[in-house]
């Protein structure tokens, strides 16, 4: 794809392409090539001298142009016998330079009508068998077989928008691999950015042939683009097999390109990682897989002979019982969710198999090549393959029911979306469930959840997870009890504590969703009812504990509290409506983040509520620091919460980012605290072996004062607490704090204390 150089225009190509879905607009490319009208021009990606040896090589040894049964062919095919297409050609003179070299059949399109006239007119007379249409590139109605080579020059990555994911690359890309005739090939110069890579070595990965060359970018324009230029050869192969990628590409001219080149070269590396240890099922002696073999993984691609082909991972349990309830399963994993702890490390993928009580499961993980697939095109595609994975003890009609962890939404809005440079993209939608779906058994709605809205708060790098969800009611509950009923009620000393917080998976968001419904009335924000389980939890632990923090209940002293983590700000809103001896800091380290939370979840600072923009893990070393230079004892801490995820997605450690749980972060927060202070954190771990260092350096810390409580049945989701003063609990002690706390929120007329005096109970300590 080229460019016209533009000379004292007043319009610019910043003006015309603001955003990368600016790119996918056929009106900004007509302005574009009609504001480009001189005769000077450069190209985009790298110049013909850099690309004329090698691409003019892979042109000449395709295979000639006989039928397979011919015996005596020549040695390779003739420059004017290829048929060539060029997707995308712009004002380039690549086609230009091919058909002086002697490729005389090309055919150029471009969806942009003004650039075709432009090129009509500017090669008709030299050029005259040279053919130039206008036409958008994902469709493409050429017969079968049409072409002998396509060249694509940055056609593939105009088209990878990140606002628009992988559909319109691909179906350009599906468009390729039909029009292309047999054992010849695509040649893609592409700068290798977004999921370009990971589209192309999906899309051919099976049957196909592939080679990466580093393109050297010499200087020859004023506005040269020092960018590394990758080619991608691809030819037709009839192997049934997953055959490796041949890589030439200059490892040198890689490393000193930046993260750009940096990035395609570790795309490369991890498919070629994968493509070592996947197998087809031709490859493997199924008669040995119809036998169960504890802790076995197998790679697979799937599909039979596509054109969908599906990556899977066969697991076997570790141990077959007669409690396993299932013998067989089959679950589909989202392409947003395969980089995952659980579906990206053996061990991950055990404990992932271990959840779905199954002797054996069978992972299937979409990728670029197949996301658009509904269920029910999946099973057809499948069936067939995975009914010869399932165990011999089974028998061939065994019922197999394919699962996903796919929400079902009555319906979602899209209401706001922004891009943080500290945390990515950050999505706030309405939406309205099915049934059951996104309600806890303890939820007390006054009406059918599928007539309640939810506004959530997801970021996208951590993929299916929402981070907050609010009930938006259509007019606002001020039904906010007076703070000095839980002040009087009289609450035991020996009160023990237990906060938490727990992330709850929610529906990826619908592509393409919008709307204009973007609020900042706090109003529609119901501040009285928490959705999330967590937020009840934390709501129990403070309760326990308040009574022995400064003497609050007999001298109203205020008890100093942090929030590491802001989310929506539901939870401190909260608070400080309930919790009226609460004085509440939150520190949030993207003011992004603060912006959405006080514009689409009614979040509002105060006198008792405020926010620190800062990093939490250097504020506690602060605090701490401060603590030991013998500053005032009034700045200690009576409550620290640590409320954070980890954008480590590969990583068994969900929340809180690793740092927080390091033996030198938990000093500084017990350093931080009061004599009686209480420290809370929330730790999501997938994997035990981590777990129990985690645990470790804990009951190192604080000794033998942890509490905790277990969210999830498969103990993965725990809230822990600690007090500074290492007091033992029992379990007695906890009893007597839960009775009492329930007396106390007798005389509060609202629901949630239902759910508070619930959570109390599930507290036990950590030995």
């Amino acid at each position: 794809m080229g460019r016209k150089k533009k000379q004292q225009q007043k319009l610019t190509e910043k003006d015309l392409f603001r955003t990368f879905a600016d790119l996918k607009n056929k009106t900004n490319w007509d302005q574009f090539f009609k504001i480009g009208c001189s005769a000077d021009y450069f190209e985009w990606y790298a110049d013909w001298p850099q690309l004329q040896g090698l691409l003019t090589h892979h042109l000449s040894s395709l295979p000639v142009l006989l039928p397979e049964s011919a015996v005596d062919a020549p040695p390779s095919v003739q420059p004017a016998d290829l048929n060539i297409l060029v997707p995308g050609c712009g004002n380039s003179k690549l086609s230009e330079h091919l058909y002086d070299a002697g490729f005389k059949r090309i055919t150029n399109v471009d969806f942009s009508k003004v650039v075709i006239a432009e090129m009509l007119r500017r090669n008709t007379a030299e050029r005259p068998e040279m053919k130039w249409q206008v036409m958008d590139i994902t469709v493409m109605p050429f017969g079968d077989k049409t072409f002998d080579a396509i060249i694509d020059k940055g056609g593939l990555d105009a088209l990878m928008v990140p606002e628009l994911g992988c559909t319109p690359g691909n179906q350009y890309i599906s468009k390729v691999k039909r029009i292309l005739t047999h054992r010849r090939k695509y040649i893609c110069l592409t700068l290798g950015e977004s999921h370009v890579p990971d589209l192309l070595f999906s899309m051919f990965r099976f049957g196909w042939k592939m080679s990466l060359y580093t393109i050297s970018n010499e200087p020859s324009s004023e506005n040269r683009n020092l960018r590394t230029t990758f080619m991608v050869v691809v030819e037709k192969d009839n192997g049934v097999s997953v055959p490796m990628i041949s890589s030439f590409m200059d490892k040198y001219s890689v490393e000193s390109h930046g993260t750009q080149a940096h990035g395609f070269y570790k795309a490369f590396e991890r498919e070629q990682k994968f493509r070592s240890e996947l197998y087809t099922l031709k490859d493997l002696n199924l008669g040995n897989l119809t036998d169960f073999e504890p802790g076995r993984t197998v790679k697979l691609i799937l599909g039979d002979k596509g054109p969908r082909f599906y990556k899977g991972i066969l697991v076997d349990a570790e141990e077959q019982s007669a409690t396993i309830p299932q013998q067989f399963a089959v679950f589909v994993v989202p392409s947003t969710r395969v980089d995952d702890w659980f579906f990206s490390s053996e061990e991950g993928l055990i404990r992932f198999a271990a959840y779905l009580k199954a002797a054996r499961s069978l992972i299937i993980l979409l990728d670029s090549s197949n996301f658009y697939a509904s269920m029910e095109l999946i099973e057809m595609d499948l069936t067939h393959s995975v009914r010869k994975l399932v165990l011999g003890c089974c028998g061939y009609e065994f019922q197999i029911t394919f699962m996903t962890a796919n929400e079902v939404l009555k319906d979602q809005v899209i209401v706001h979306q922004v891009t943080s440079g500290l945390t990515g993209t950050i999505v706030v939608d309405e939406v309205v469930y099915l049934k059951d779906q996104g309600r806890n058994d303890d939820d007390d709605l006054n009406c059918k959840i599928e007539d309640v809205v939810f506004r959530r708060l997801t970021f996208e790098r951590t993929h299916g997870v929402v981070q907050s969800k609010a009930l938006l009611s259509s007019e606002a509950k001020e039904n906010k009890m007076q703070s000095e009923a839980l002040l009087s009620s009289e609450v035991e000393e020996k009160k023990v504590q237990t906060p938490s917080k727990t992330k709850k998976k929610g529906q990826k968001r619908k592509p393409g969703s919008s709307s204009g419904r973007a609020s900042s009335d706090e109003g529609k924000v119901d501040h009285n009812y928490l959705a999330h389980t967590y937020h009840n939890i934390i709501i129990s632990g403070l309760m326990l504990i308040s009574p022995r923090l400064k003497g609050s209940s007999s001298t109203r002293a205020m008890v100093e509290t942090v929030v590491i983590g802001l989310g929506a700000g539901l939870l401190p809103m909260f608070m400080k409506n309930w919790l009226p001896t609460l004085n509440i800091e939150v520190v949030e380290v993207d003011p992004v983040v603060l912006d959405v939370a006080q514009k689409y979840f009614g979040f509002t600072e105060d006198g008792r509520l405020r926010v620190r923009i800062a990093d939490g893990l250097q504020f506690v070393r602060e605090k701490a620091d401060s603590e030991a230079e013998g500053e005032s004892s009034c700045s200690k801490l009576d409550i620290l919460i640590v409320d954070v995820d980890s954008p480590e997605l590969s990583s068994s450690l969900t929340c809180p980012s690793a740092d927080f749980v390091e033996e030198s972060f938990l000093q500084n927060a017990k350093n931080s605290l009061s004599e009686e202070g209480l420290f809370v954190i929330n730790v999501v771990c997938h994997s035990p072996t981590v777990k129990v260092a985690i645990h470790s350096s804990l009951k190192k810390v604080f000794g033998k004062s942890l509490l905790f409580l277990q969210l999830l049945e498969h103990d993965s989701h725990e809230v822990i607490f600690a007090l500074k003063n290492e007091s033992p609990i029992t379990e007695e002690d906890i009893s007597t704090a839960c009775d009492n706390l329930k007396k106390s929120l007798e005389v509060v007329n609202h629901k949630w204390t239902q759910r508070v005096v619930k959570a109390s109970k599930l507290i036990r300590p950590l030995r």
